[in-house]
């Protein structure tokens, strides 16, 4: 090789480490162990990356802003329409308006006015940020299992002995079906406790929480399941980025 020859160069691709399998335990509302489960290694097995992570939410935080806030130009303050004082002979610099964003009471110059926040995040890498969150959930064993939630009314004690019972400690996401509605108000009242259907998970909403708790019916595993969280990845992403933008554009039109 010589100095006149040029080398070209591609894009990088990181080898990444095969799929893990992982295994949860499965326990009752009453924390009887009923054995172990394995994870499907599509979703719950693979190297989080953190880059796709980051970008990911901060795009979903972002389009969760309203974007409705809003300043007056000297244009929109009302009055100013007369001159202040004398063109000459008060010493004073000249002024045209006492609206000028220079004069107490002026309007604001360069302020933020509403607009949209929202940033476009391709499908593949809300699904990857998805995947890579419940990956560290389930490395870190803050993913757990009930059977079946077995209420007939709704009581916030159920909740609370059962998360006393799984032993779970700080913020939990629970992820419910949706005719589930009983178990979801039982959480409703308990601050560390949210609540989330299989067809709204995102992945800012696995991280914000410490564990991530599924029952028989909402515990992704298989390949196509893996599909389907990310399809409702990109439509929770969507619509989010939607409201942010009707938002900025009422704001606007107002």
């Amino acid at each position: 090789m010589t100095a006149t020859d040029t080398v070209t160069r591609g894009p990088v691709k990181k080898d990444r480490p095969a799929p893990i399998t992982r295994t949860v335990k499965r326990r009752s509302v009453a924390g009887k162990d009923l054995g172990t489960v394995d994870l499907e290694p599509s979703i719950f097995g693979l190297e989080p990356n953190l880059a796709v992570l980051h970008q990911v939410v901060t795009a979903q935080l972002a389009a969760i802003r309203s974007g409705t806030q809003s300043t007056k130009t000297r244009s929109e303050v009302r009055g100013g329409g007369a001159k202040p004082f004398a063109q000459k002979g008060t010493g004073r610099a000249r002024q045209g308006s006492s609206r000028s964003p220079s004069m107490s009471g002026g309007g604001i110059a360069l302020g933020p006015k509403p607009r949209s926040y929202r940033q476009h995040t391709p499908k593949k890498m809300v699904r990857l940020a998805l995947l890579s969150a419940l990956s560290d959930r389930a490395a870190n064993n803050r993913v757990a299992l009930v059977d079946a939630w077995g209420w007939e009314a709704p009581r916030t004690k159920d909740a609370v002995a059962a998360l006393r019972s799984l032993k779970i400690s700080g913020t939990v996401l629970v992820v419910l079906a949706d005719d589930e509605t009983i178990a979801g108000r039982c959480f409703a009242n308990l601050p560390q406790a949210h609540t989330t259907s299989f067809g709204q998970l995102s992945a800012h909403d696995v991280l914000r929480s410490d564990w991530i708790l599924f029952s028989d019916r909402t515990l992704p595993g298989s390949p196509d399941d893996a599909a389907v969280v990310a399809e409702a990845a990109t439509a929770t992403a969507a619509t989010q980025d939607d409201e942010g933008t009707e938002n900025g554009e009422a704001a606007a039109d107002a």
